[in-house]
């Protein structure tokens, strides 16, 4: 291996520059700009491609099809992010690449890949299980190390700790099958930030364990002798006041519309006219009433444009932020009865919109940190 690319989530100068930790593992980090919106699929297609989000299509962790009429969350098709990639030269030279638990990876024009990829079972409940390329190294990999802990990844009991896990698979599968390039993403620091605030001790406690990860991965570089590299996605800041409900607002305008199944509320996308995808500080507004939707919700203060301006000229949404030290939430109920079954569950692929709410038991906890706004990273 030449080249490691590590992207961090979470990874943001001024966490680094408090916290007295601008040089570690023998690197210096210095401020970078970050892509908006500064969430995940979104940054980590930018890297891949070096496009706009405009350009490569993904502008939240979930987009709107318009052909079935509904948002889709946390799909892996590598197919979702259209444009060149940055690897493509290289390999077309003969060179090979490796994409470690990135978004959007699965059917990637690449040599190697680790996705964890679970099987949700019939009667419930699910396999914890990765996809790789070459197929057949799961089982491999999971004699090596141990399955890999999907429940540490995400959810009520998410840990930092799950970073040492997927540095192992990397270093496992890239014993075997080494690449020239690879890359390779950390989720150490987002859970507690997101859970505790940016400032709390157990994010504190997440920053030490990173540099942990991150000193292991020199080592491996340094024993390999290839080149590393850290790049943060975005930086995670305090909530300071409630969450803002534009779906709330555009439903009582008779934008947003419903249907009543149970006693419960669920969308009703196909006579909407208007719809926030909700995604952290973010919301992505559709819907054929969408400038009128837009209007509503700045005017009444429960969104505001972002500095950048509006989206490009043609495109089919608009982006908005929350008020500041807020961040979206998904909903479009105020009664609890009301609610449709998935809401208080873990269920990234069902709600319509990005629940950060997941990180505690039965959705009954307090969000702290957020993010989504551009913002200064921290690069190496």
């Amino acid at each position: 291996m030449n080249r490691l690319n590590v992207i961090a989530a979470g990874l943001g100068y001024r966490l680094l520059e408090r916290n007295g930790l601008l040089e570690m593992a023998g690197l210096r980090f210095e401020p970078a700009q970050s892509v908006f919106p500064a969430v995940t699929c979104v940054a980590q297609a930018s890297m891949r491609t070096g496009l706009e989000p405009s350009a490569h299509g993904l502008v939240a962790n979930g987009w709107w099809s318009e052909n079935l009429r509904k948002p889709i969350f946390w799909e892996q098709s590598a197919r979702i992010v259209k444009g060149e990639r940055v690897w493509d030269a290289h390999r077309a030279a003969g060179g090979t690449v490796g994409l470690f638990f990135f978004q959007q990876s699965l059917g990637e024009s690449v040599d190697a890949i680790i996705s964890p990829a679970p099987i949700h079972k019939h009667g419930g409940g699910m396999v914890m299980a990765c996809y790789t390329k070459p197929t057949g190294m799961e089982p491999v990999l999971r004699k090596l190390c141990g399955s890999f802990p999907l429940w540490r990844y995400w959810g009520p009991l998410a840990s930092p700790k799950v970073g040492r896990m997927c540095i192992r698979y990397f270093e496992e599968m890239t014993n075997v099958h080494d690449v020239d390039e690879a890359y390779l993403y950390l989720p150490t620091l987002d859970y507690a930030a997101q859970r505790n605030g940016p400032g709390s001790p157990q994010a504190l406690s997440a920053l030490k364990e990173f540099r942990r990860q991150l000193e292991r991965i020199s080592d491996i570089c340094m024993r390999r002798g290839c080149e590393l590299r850290v790049a943060g996605d975005y930086e995670i800041t305090d909530v300071t006041v409630e969450p803002v409900m534009p779906n709330v607002v555009l439903r009582r305008a008779g934008m947003f519309k419903t249907r009543t199944v149970g006693g419960m509320s669920y969308p009703d996308f196909y006579q909407s006219t208007a719809f926030a995808m909700c995604d952290h500080e973010v919301c992505v507004v559709y819907g054929d009433e969408r400038e009128n939707a837009v209007k509503l919700l700045v005017g009444n203060g429960v969104c505001e444009l972002p500095p950048d301006g509006p989206a490009p000229q043609g495109a089919n949404y608009t982006v908005l932020v929350a008020k500041p030290g807020s961040w979206c939430g998904y909903e479009w109920w105020t009664d609890k009865r009301e609610a449709p079954d998935f809401a208080t569950h873990v269920d990234i692929h069902n709600k319509p919109g990005f629940d950060p709410k997941e990180l505690f038991f039965f959705n009954k906890g307090v969000v702290r940190g957020t993010h989504g706004r551009r913002c200064e990273v921290a690069n190496a």
